[in-house]
């Protein structure tokens, strides 16, 4: 049974249990400064499971793609990702214990047909200190439900999992009580620092067991359900929101208690096909084969690369399918960082050209049923992402070919030559690497000052020109991390004494048709420039909620036919609904590259923001700006040019306003 059909069948059965089926959120939540991404099934749900009535009933149910990049360090593994799509059922306030729990047993037993054998549950074993018992309901249940699927399920209190590492398991052991630290669930975490006010309660994880064999005992101890190792896996966790705590720090039950269930989709899909590689299922298996047709490598000599190019991509679809654009700031970041992870990871492999356009149609398949609410942007996506690869490409090959040239000149690539392995390296560290005597002999080592040149005149990020050192054999000097950032930190103060009062724009507040107003001058250069001359340039302008007043050079009076095209061709381009984007370059970037309209090049900062309106490659305006602006010209309204006249010699004015359509 493949992940597709497992997704279905979840919510086909959560309907006969009479639950509603609700759309999943998006992955960027608004409204919610306090996380990029939504990080749980549970996020979107938790006004509702805090006590605010939901309008579709008390029985909800849902699939829910999630994304948490914390883990972006640990992808490679056989088990992290950063992307994971939750199974999710609630109740609030209807039924409890007894019904979830027989409930998702039935799901996993008989829907998905996993052997009730290889399951394993854990339950809540109490604070004394806060005189809250240990949950023995949820054990009986338990019990009881092993016991019809002709299974003794044995009890065993753990409490810590460092116990358990050392402790293990007995024969016929099957329900096994952890602490707080395990299986109790609060916004704050532990017993202790569950927030006051909150619901909170005992969570019961179920866990499917892949063999003895996958245990690694010298590395994680003895196996057990709560062991970092890799003979049991957690597929699934239903929490029992039954308490609150007071104001005093004591608990109270609730009257009216709830139930959040989130299950796994792609970890139960690797219990279904028996495989602890949660890359094996059907939601990336795909990927890497066309991964092992286009590099000629296998993925079981590779396993670290493919795994990241599988879940990166995964990310970067989503992402952009629901609309986000790459940049440098905030949620753009993100998927600007997934797409060049992925393109340097495939380096690896030697793919040196770009892949994308192979690869995401795959993904796209692969979550055809995610509804569109949430998937606004399918038909862009695959655009979106090829014009990243390019252009992320550019930015490769010149910061490559700077720092070979760099390199060479100091004299500091290796004897081994520019195809010298790797160096051995611990991933999680930025510390100085070598990999042996040998090396540290023929290698030279590269100042944090080089790398910022990378940087700041190539565009050519600090991560990526580290990783390509490591490629080819350079190594840094011991302080090329603080001397980096001391670069870093001066650029900045120069930025910040050089764009005081910049970017104002000429606009008298940031009000919602101010900013409107602020949009349509660039649409207003855009077509004089087009039309009357190229060199036409902005000489001043002053915006506010009800007019722009917009000054630009031009030696003649605009006849009416003039006035009249330039006009229309606002109105076009309103029409069109263009996107209107921006991102942050490097001003020699912006400049040289992008072909950005601005005026004060030597007075501009370093870094600066660039808005583009229409498509990227063949936009209808591109300018350095500070912003804001609206997403799409659409909102617009209709542009009607009131009056043009001289301001001073050589200079004229177009005073215009905005009107419903």
């Amino acid at each position: 049974m493949n992940a597709n059909e497992i997704r279905q069948k979840f919510l086909e059965f959560q309907k006969k249990r009479g639950h509603k089926v609700i759309a999943p959120a998006p992955l960027v939540l608004e409204g919610d400064p306090t996380t990029l991404f939504t990080g749980s099934g549970m996020q979107p749900l938790l006004p509702y499971l805090l006590g605010e009535p939901h309008p579709d009933g008390v029985r909800l149910c849902d699939s829910q793609p999630c994304m948490r990049l914390q883990d972006i360090e640990d992808v490679g593994d056989p088990r992290h990702t950063t992307v994971f799509e939750m199974l999710g059922n609630w109740s609030l306030g209807d039924y409890f214990k007894e019904e979830q729990i027989r409930g998702f047993f039935e799901f996993l037993t008989k829907e998905v047909g996993l052997d009730p054998e290889k399951i394993y549950v854990t339950c809540f074993i109490g604070n004394e200190k806060y005189g809250i018992p240990r949950d023995d309901e949820a054990a009986r249940i338990w019990r009881k439900v092993f016991k019809e699927a002709g299974i003794d399920a044995q009890i065993a209190e753990i409490g810590t999992a460092e116990a358990g590492d050392k402790r293990g398991i007995k024969p016929g052991e099957r329900i096994f009580f952890y602490d707080d630290h395990e299986n109790w669930w609060s916004r704050g975490g532990g017993c202790d620092s569950t927030p006051i006010g909150d619901p909170c309660g005992p969570d019961s994880e179920v866990f499917y067991d892949f063999g003895e064999d996958k245990q690694d005992v010298k590395k994680y101890g003895k196996a057990h359900p709560a062991s970092d190792g890799a003979r049991f896996m957690e597929i699934g966790n239903s929490v029992f929101m039954q308490y609150r705590r007071l104001e005093d720090g004591t608990f109270e039950e609730l009257k009216n208690k709830n139930v959040d269930f989130g299950g796994g989709l792609e970890r139960i899909a690797a219990a279904a096909i028996g495989s602890f590689d949660v890359f094996r299922t059907s939601l990336m298996q795909p990927i890497i084969d066309r991964l092992e047709e286009i590099s000629g490598k296998s993925y079981d000599n590779n396993t670290d690369e493919m795994r990241v190019i599988a879940d990166h991509l995964r990310g970067a679809y989503l992402l952009s399918a629901q609309g986000l654009a790459p940049s440098n700031k905030t949620q753009g970041y993100a998927l600007r960082r997934l797409v060049r992870r992925a393109i340097l990871r495939a380096l690896d492999l030697g793919i040196s050209s770009n892949f994308l356009a192979e690869i995401i149609p795959i993904v796209a398949e692969n979550y055809k049923e995610l509804p569109d609410s949430i998937l606004t942007h399918r038909e862009s996506a695959l655009e979106t992402l090829l014009r990243e690869e390019k252009a992320f490409r550019k930015t490769l090959n010149k910061g490559l070919r700077e720092l070979k040239k760099m390199a060479e000149q100091s004299g500091r690539v290796s004897s081994r030559g520019d195809n010298a392995p790797a160096m051995s390296q611990d991933r999680n560290s930025r510390g100085q690497k070598t990999d042996s005597k040998s090396a540290q002999e023929t290698c030279a080592r590269l100042t944090g000052y080089d790398l910022f040149k990378l940087q700041d005149t190539y565009g050519f990020p600090f991560e990526l020109s580290v990783e390509e050192c490591y490629r080819q054999g350079i190594e840094f000097t011991p302080d090329y991390v603080k001397e980096f950032e001391a670069a870093l930190t001066e650029q900045r103060k120069r930025s910040q004494t050089a764009s005081k009062g910049m970017f104002k724009g000429g606009l008298e507040d940031h009000g919602e048709q101010t900013v409107k107003y602020h949009t349509a001058t660039h649409l207003l250069l855009a077509a004089l420039q087009e039309l009357i001359s190229p060199d036409i340039c902005q000489k001043g302008s002053n915006i506010t909620a009800d007019r722009v007043r917009f000054d630009f050079n031009l030696d003649h009076k605009m006849s009416k036919e003039e006035l009249a095209a330039v006009e229309s061709r606002v109105n076009e381009w309103i029409e069109a609904d263009l996107p209107v984007t921006f991102d942050e370059y490097q001003k020699t970037y912006a400049r040289d590259t992008l072909k950005a309209h601005g005026q004060f090049w030597d007075k501009y900062p370093e870094t600066l923001k660039v808005y583009t309106i229409g498509d990227f490659e063949t936009p209808i305006s591109r300018e350095v700006c500070g912003g804001p602006h609206v997403e799409h010209t659409g909102v617009l309204g209709r542009f009607k040019i009131k009056k043009e006249e001289s301001s001073s010699a050589g200079v004229r004015r177009i005073k215009a306003v905005l009107e419903e359509k």
